[in-house]
Order: C-alpha cells, then sequence, then structure tokens
C-alpha cells in the first residue's frame, strides 16, 4: 500500500484552474464561448462540464472537470490492481477533447487525474494518471514532432526515463486492436502512477496539464485556414469512426464513468458530431489519405 498524500483538496484546486484556462486560451482563439453545464451525481460528486458546437473552429469541443466518490470499485478501475476491487473510491480530474472542422487541424485529446480507493482499516490507495494524444486525418511530420517534443519536455524535469517510458504506454494504449491500427501518432500517456511521492507526482501531473497549451495551439495555429473540400471532408469523417470505436470499446476512462453510474452526456461529449462508416473501403493509392496509413499510423520515433 502506497502511504496516504495530503488532502486532495490541492490537486483540485489545480484541476479547476486547468479547466479555467484551458477554455480561456480556446475561446480566444475561436471567437465563440464555451457554454458551462453544472451536474451533479446521486451516488456523490458532480462536475462542470465546458463546450463548444459549432464554433469558428471547433465543430465540437469540450473541457471538462469532474469530482465524484462512489462505494464497490467497477473493474475497469481495478483491472490492473484486483487488491481494490469492491473499494470505496474517490476520482477527480479534467478531460479534455477537441474536434476542429478543418480536416487538416487534427483531433487532440488531453486527461489528467487523480484517484483515490479505501480499503477499510487500511491506508489509501492513491495513484496519478493522464496524458496527451493527437490524431491527425492528414499528416504534416513538423506536428507530430512539435507535438512528441512538448510532450518530452513536460516530462524532462522528473527523469529522463518517463518520456520514452510514457510514449511507449501511449502506443501500447491508444491502439484499435480489432483494426490492427493506432488511433493517431501517439503522444504520452500514463495511469497508476505514484512512483515519485505525492508531491513530485502531482507535480509531473501539473507539467503535464500545463504545457497542452504549447502543445496543440502552435499546430491549430499552422492548419486551421487550410483550403480543403468535401474529399476531406468526408475522410474526416470516416477517420473519425475509429475515434468512436476507440472510445466506445477500450477507452478506461468511457468505461469506468458508465461503469460506474456517471453522467453520460459528460462522459460522451469526446465524441465527434458527425462520422461516417464504409465496408472495406481503402485509400486510392499514392494520395494523401493513403499517407495517413503508410507514414503516420506506425509505432515510430518522432524525435529521432
Amino acid at each position: 500500500m502506497i502511504s496516504s498524500p495530503p488532502a486532495p483538496s490541492a490537486v483540485k484546486n489545480y484541476l479547476l484552474d486547468l479547466q479555467a484556462r484551458l477554455v480561456a486560451a480556446l475561446e480566444e482563439l475561436d471567437g465563440k464561448p464555451f457554454i458551462t453545464d453544472t451536474w451533479q451525481r446521486p451516488e456523490g460528486g458532480g462536475g462542470i462540464s465546458r463546450i463548444i458546437e459549432e464554433g469558428a473552429l471547433f465543430e465540437r469541443g469540450g473541457v471538462g472537470f469532474s469530482h465524484v466518490t462512489g462505494k464497490n470499485l467497477p473493474p475497469s478501475a481495478a483491472a490492473n490492481r484486483p487488491e481494490i476491487a469492491g473499494c470505496n473510491w474517490e476520482a477527480m480530474g479534467v478531460s479534455l477533447v477537441l474536434h476542429p472542422r478543418n480536416p487538416y487541424a487534427p483531433t487532440v485529446h488531453m486527461n489528467v487525474r487523480f484517484f483515490t480507493a479505501m480499503a477499510e482499516g487500511q491506508a489509501p490507495v492513491w495513484w496519478f494518471g493522464g496524458g496527451m494524444d493527437l490524431t491527425p486525418y492528414y499528416g504534416f511530420e513538423e506536428d507530430a514532432r512539435h507535438f512528441h517534443q512538448t510532450c518530452r519536455n513536460a516530462l524532462a524535469p522528473f527523469g529522463a526515463d518517463l518520456h520514452p517510458r510514457f510514449k511507449q504506454w501511449c502506443d501500447d494504449y491508444f491502439y484499435l486492436k480489432h483494426r490492427q491500427e493506432p488511433r493517431g501518432v501517439g503522444g504520452i500517456f500514463f495511469d497508476d502512477f505514484n512512483g515519485l511521492g505525492f508531491e513530485h507526482s502531482f507535480a509531473m501531473l501539473r507539467s503535464v496539464g500545463d504545457h497542452f497549451i504549447d502543445a496543440y495551439l502552435p499546430i491549430l495555429e499552422r492548419r486551421k485556414d487550410m483550403a480543403y473540400g468535401e474529399r476531406e471532408r468526408d475522410f474526416q469523417a470516416y477517420r473519425r469512426g475509429r475515434y468512436v470505436e476507440f472510445n466506445l470499446v477500450f477507452d478506461r476512462g468511457t468505461l469506468f464513468g458508465l461503469q460506474s453510474g456517471g453522467r453520460t452526456e459528460s462522459i460522451l461529449m469526446s465524441l465527434p458530431p458527425i462520422v461516417k462508416w464504409r465496408y472495406n473501403w481503402q485509400p486510392e493509392a499514392g494520395s494523401a489519405e493513403a499517407a495517413l496509413y503508410s507514414d503516420f499510423l506506425i509505432r515510430r520515433d518522432w524525435l529521432a
């Protein structure tokens, strides 16, 4: 068992501030305000969902904060720690997903969270989790390199081993097994993390959250005004189907939210608004669409 951390109020205060800063930066770029939806959960806790739909840049996006409690930890949260199955629990986090309208601007996801499980007569078990990953529809090497470099910068102060470890974890996690295909070009992912002690683990979490704007906004600025047509929009909608498949079949956060009686609207705010599926479709050889598969949806060291 890991020793109990200080009261989680500092984590909660940071997460609320992070949500506010992210929304402010995104509103300034898009020009349309996010709506605010505050909700309560009957089983315990609640959250604040900040949503944008049909904006100038973002077709749909959300930056959600949640702080929820419950009993009888669901299977998705105890998969790697069977000793805490059925425990009382507390979870808080900020989760962000942005779906730009322009097909040349990638979808992006970021999440930072803190979890505590409490068994009677034992010290609480706690950990941090999170990361960020990039899902382009049309690939640009400079975008992938920039995103991965910023991820490495976020982790560098906490140990040279963390970035390669968390990059590999991201590649393994955001993988559609039934398609034998990565969801995007990756980034970083970590879970069940407490190896630096509470203060340094929390500092690492803050660094990941604080680096998101630097990781994504320069990419969005480069791509948001690129000309596109129906072909690009059609391919974007087709590739968004992979995003839906991953979130509904594999994503631990989605499964935990649904299994724990979470608020469905807030859990599924990550899904894109327009999606298409086709039977056994393949891109035209030599096309920009084909290059996404051959050059970007592969395991690769983008910083080599």
